[in-house]
């Protein structure tokens, strides 16, 4: 049976509720769908009610109020909620698992991982940590995926070919683009995880992120930075992959797989 499972980094669900998400999830009804960078904390989040009609929400809030955070919604009374065997959260770290950057839902027959990565910063201050959190974290997914396959997505905070993003040679030094970062994008391919957009069009040019400056999304001046990868030997089984890149809500847009699985 074929499933459409899409992820978003929203910059805020409180924002994106505002800017029209309730009626994205109406729209277009995935099976599944990852967010990331959710900025809400469980003890504000349980003072507000959110209305996602006809979805089963799962949250990995952060500690610190306001900050990164994901939360995975599953559609109910669906066929792959039939098949939900348990939601887990974290990879056994603190000092990641408190920024609320991982969540794991298992099915029957593979595991959906939802991950927003670190972001390095402009002064580089946060490399180490996400350098860190690239190893451990692929040792977490390996681990899951001797048991079952992995469908695995979020805000990678990496651009990983030139054709990833607009202006590769000015961001050779910058965040987002160095070599240690693609480095470990590069680790997770030869890990044994595919990259599904770039697998199904190798040579298609399109973002799924652009800066607020500059008129960037207007002049589409973007990088791709939103990934599902999979499991190996489960390649075939993804029919299509894609970009929504008119849809607006964020300074991310929507990216998507649909898998028969």
């Amino acid at each position: 049976m074929k499933y459409t499972f899409l992820s978003w980094n929203v910059n805020g669900i409180r924002a994106a509720v505002r800017k029209g998400f309730t009626d994205f999830l109406k729209t277009k009804k995935p099976d599944i769908l990852g967010l990331q960078e959710v900025k809400i904390d469980d003890t504000t989040r349980n003072k507000e009610k959110f209305d996602f009609v006809n979805y089963e929400e799962y949250w990995n809030s952060a500690k610190r109020p306001g900050y990164a955070g994901t939360m995975t919604l599953l559609k109910e009374k669906s066929n792959l909620q039939k098949r939900f065997a348990k939601h887990s959260t974290g990879i056994g770290i603190k000092k990641f698992d408190d920024e609320g950057r991982v969540q794991t839902l298992e099915f029957d027959k593979f595991y959906f991982v939802n991950t927003y990565f670190p972001h390095t910063r402009h002064d580089l201050s946060r490399l180490d940590f996400k350098l860190e959190f690239n190893k451990k974290l692929l040792g977490y997914i390996k681990k899951l995926d001797k048991n079952k396959p992995i469908i695995w997505t979020g805000d990678f905070n990496v651009a990983h070919q030139e054709i990833d993003l607009f202006h590769p040679k000015q961001n050779e030094k910058n965040p987002g683009f160095l070599p240690e970062e693609r480095d470990w994008a590069d680790n997770f391919i030869k890990a044994g995880f595919i990259d599904t957009f770039r697998t199904l069009h190798p040579k298609k040019e399109k973002y799924s992120w652009w800066s607020f400056r500059a008129r960037a999304r207007e002049r589409n001046v973007g990088w791709r930075i939103d990934y599902f990868f999979v499991s190996k030997r489960i390649k075939n089984k993804v029919k299509k992959a894609f970009i929504w890149d008119q849809v607006f809500g964020s300074d991310h847009c929507p990216v998507g797989v649909e898998v028969e699985i």
